[in-house]
């Protein structure tokens, strides 16, 4: 296992090294912080959607499950929709980075944290019940956001398509530096749960006889979901596959359940598959396509392939 996770770690660094030397221009004192940044989003929005995404699988017992069928993506999409619509793209909610980033993270979590107290906590229901709860809400805020984009000025519509796919090509320091600081201290209130991954991967039952408080770990996990990715689709936008992805090859190439593996495993996995996405995306296809293209694409390929995979066994 040791060996498996230097191997990632070798790799992760070497892709790193690449991209910020590969093709480095005369002026490398204005070119290398600015690539040094890009890395720097990619690691955390990479590490915050894998490890979102694994305590998900493990929180639900499905591997073909991401936190976006909960909903938090469309929210997303269309909570920046709704202010072009009502207010226009160069309106103070739109262009002021500060506060659509604020608004557009509060609006995620406390969608998620409203999501659990109604259904959640009732008596009766299940997760799977959120779930599908979740996923309703997703396609209705993705009927709703269409809607209102048919109605938008093709004008305004082309600046709006721009935050409709993950970019690491504008990404404010300043709010990197905002991004890192919650996503340290999410970091820091998980390690609370991370002990009881394991078990909570046996099931509801198995987990419960052996003493761990499942009604409340799954508050706090979903809670720390919530806020990952919300500051994650925020901060660059929505990468619907990405840890769908990340975290089944860590699964393949670890061969393993612990979670204390896993978990640096699918981060490392990640931020090769960001890093190296946005390599390709600089270096062969010249900007011509976004990193989420090419994470959606191959994602949903390993999708079907997962869906295949599960009929037959």
């Amino acid at each position: 296992m040791k060996a498996k996770l230097m191997i990632l770690f070798g790799v992760m660094v070497a892709i790193i090294i690449g991209f910020m030397f590969i093709d480095l221009p005369h002026n490398w004192d204005y070119a290398l912080p600015r690539r040094l940044k890009k890395v720097f989003a990619i690691i955390i929005t990479g590490g915050a959607i894998a490890y979102a995404t694994l305590i998900f699988q493990t929180m639900t017992n499905n591997r073909i499950l991401t936190p976006s069928v909960i909903g938090l993506d469309s929210l997303y999409l269309l909570f920046q929709t709704f202010i072009v619509f009502l207010f226009g793209s160069m309106s103070f909610p739109a262009v002021n980075k500060y506060m659509n980033f604020g608004l557009s993270t509060v609006f995620m979590m406390l969608f998620a944290v409203v999501l659990y107290r109604l259904l959640f906590k009732r008596e009766g229901k299940n997760l799977f019940f959120l779930l599908l709860v979740g996923l309703v809400m997703g396609t209705m805020f993705g009927s709703i956001s269409t809607f209102l984009q048919v109605l938008i000025d093709p004008n305004e519509f082309q600046i709006l398509q721009g935050k409709m796919f993950a970019s690491f090509n504008n990404v404010n320091s300043d709010l990197l530096i905002v991004a890192t600081v919650i996503i340290v201290l999410v970091a820091l209130y998980s390690i609370r749960y991370n002990k009881y991954l394991d078990v909570m991967s046996l099931g509801k039952e198995h987990a419960v006889n052996l003493g761990v408080p499942y009604a409340r770990t799954i508050q706090g996990m979903l809670l720390i979901i919530a806020i990952l990715i919300s500051v994650s689709t925020a901060l660059v936008g929505p990468i619907t596959f990405l840890g769908l992805l990340v975290v089944n090859l860590a699964y393949h190439f670890m061969g393993s359940h612990r979670h204390a593996v896993l978990i640096p495993a699918s981060i490392f996995i990640s931020i090769i598959a960001l890093v190296g996405g946005q390599l390709l995306v600089e270096r062969v296809f010249t900007f011509s396509t976004t990193v989420s293209v090419l994470i959606n694409f191959l994602g949903g390929l390993y999708f079907i392939y997962l869906l295949l995979k599960e009929s037959k066994a």
